[in-house]
């Protein structure tokens, strides 16, 4: 959506470029992503851009990733819902159930505020939500009490996503702080994972190999990873279980957790 790292020219030419690749995407795909930067900031560029989408990819599905700030502003989530794409859903970070944690993770003071505002906004017009919640060392400690929270607070998000920590952004410099084994916390994540399915919320695990989960959420991992930056370690190469995996980031080459391990037995493959 935008030059990453941003350029202090101005690319908003990329707009009319991406309209124009809308118009010669053929055959329609089921799925599409918009992501960034933070594409709410492109106002009326992202508007233009999503009627493009409804008007020549009107089968195809946009998940937009979004910080949800923007949406706090009534006339703007107005705009947004005017467009009329059925098809449209916004993936919501949420990293705590309060403020000071949130806003802590994401370096922005009030940003829990906005996108609890944003988020209902976008219910008051029937949005499409997705809230998604990346587990590392500063949120994996509250996670029960953040879903208990999106449960009673969120209850017209479509899906919840338990997600992995990928090693990109800011994340390779702030791993001290950030990076915790996924098999340490098995039992935090069971905990969260159950309480939402048990309450008839749509949860899913995205990020995590199923050597490192405990069977109980193998119903609820997802081969989530982009395939342009997903990859299997040499301990994956034996595994009978491979094709059923997501695997790990590129990114996590050199990182990742000290669990992974093949398995060899074929009682763990479904009859």
């Amino acid at each position: 959506m935008c030059s990453q790292p941003p350029k202090d020219a101005d690319d908003s030419y990329r707009i009319e470029e991406n309209i124009e690749i809308i118009r010669l995407i053929k055959p329609q795909p089921e799925y599409l992503g918009i992501t960034g930067g933070e594409p709410t900031l492109l106002g009326e560029g992202l508007f233009r851009q999503l009627e493009a989408l409804r008007g020549h990819l009107p089968g195809t599905h946009v998940h937009i990733l979004t910080n949800g700030r923007r949406f706090a502003w009534p006339d703007f989530t107005q705009r947004f819902a005017e467009i009329g794409h059925s098809l449209v859903s916004l993936g919501i970070p949420l990293y705590a159930d309060n403020a000071a944690d949130h806003d802590y993770v994401v370096q922005a003071c009030g940003a829990f505020d906005q996108t609890m505002i944003g988020l209902h906004r976008l219910a008051e017009h029937r949005q499409n939500v997705e809230i998604r919640v990346v587990l590392h060392a500063l949120t994996i400690g509250r996670l029960r009490a953040l879903v208990e929270f999106i449960y009673r607070n969120i209850p017209f998000a479509n899906h919840v996503a338990l997600m992995g920590l990928e090693i990109t952004g800011y994340t390779p410099h702030n791993m001290a702080c950030l990076w915790v084994d996924p098999y340490e916390y098995q039992s935090e994540l069971l905990s969260a994972t159950a309480f939402l399915a048990n309450r008839g919320m749509n949860v899913s695990i995205y990020n995590h190999q199923l050597c490192v989960l405990e069977p109980q959420l193998w119903p609820f991992a997802r081969r989530s990873i982009s395939d342009w930056k997903n990859i299997y370690v040499e301990e994956c190469e034996l595994c009978l279980l491979r094709s059923k995996c997501g695997g790990l980031f590129k990114s996590s080459q050199e990182r990742h957790s000290a669990h992974i391990r093949p398995f060899l037995d074929a009682s763990y493959l479904s009859p």
